[in-house]
């Protein structure tokens, strides 16, 4: 399918509609909910202290709730990142988005790495929760970010993430493309940071983006309208 062409519900089923600011508020969580619900977006992607208050909004709807474990550094133990996304499934998560531990890859002990993924996979796995990796490309050369998703594949994980959005930089076209070449076709590939337009989902999606993590959703969607 051309990428172009999606539009309306189609493209904000692709989308996390997120809010992870410090300083969100408790009306501002409500919000997100009510707009995830009227568009019909994936997920709303929220920090952990929230989880709760955005299942209860949520109900049996079909948006799911999303939480950022280790987030945003990723320097925490994977003991404590298991904690965090162990209380976050118990509170309602569904999916969490996980930061690796970026100066252990860079530094080359990618078995810590990988352990430290699949501990967090194995725990929301046992929830039924699909587990997306940030590797923080903005942090890493291309060959760091090869090795970065090759090792959360081997891990198990459920997607691979470009960005926090809380670095030096977000998501980039070149970026998404590198990662979909080295996952192939088989793991899920989440384009966040920056993405703030219509035309900035669709360069996402047509480079390999199957998610586009976003605060701007509703714009993107009402963009998209327009196309």
């Amino acid at each position: 399918m051309n990428a172009r062409k999606i539009v309306g519900s189609e493209l904000a089923r692709m989308v996390d509609h997120t809010i992870l600011k410090p300083e969100a508020t408790p009306a501002e969580i409500d919000k997100l909910c009510e707009e995830a619900i009227e568009y019909g977006f994936a997920s709303v992607c929220i920090n952990p202290g929230y989880v709760a208050l955005a299942k209860e909004r949520l109900g049996n709807t079909a948006v799911k709730v999303c939480t950022v474990i280790g987030f945003p550094l990723g320097a925490t133990t994977t003991g404590s990142k298991v904690y965090e996304a162990e209380e976050a499934l118990s509170n309602g998560a569904q999916e969490v988005d996980m930061v690796i531990n970026v100066g252990r890859l860079k530094s080359g002990d990618v078995g810590f790495v990988e352990d430290d993924i699949r501990a967090v996979v194995d725990a929301a796995h046992k929830h039924s929760a699909i587990v997306k990796v940030i590797i923080e490309t903005c942090l890493l050369t291309d060959k760091e970010k090869e090795v970065a998703c090759r090792t959360a594949k081997k891990a198990g994980a459920d997607f691979v993430k470009t960005s926090t959005g809380f670095s030096k930089g977000g998501a980039t076209p070149a970026d998404v493309a590198l990662m979909r070449r080295v996952v192939g076709p088989s793991m899920g590939i989440k384009a966040s940071g920056g993405v703030r337009s219509y035309a900035d989902a669709v360069l996402m999606i047509e480079n390999g983006a199957t998610r586009i993590g976003t605060s701007s959703g509703v714009k993107i969607i009402l963009e998209s309208k327009q196309a």
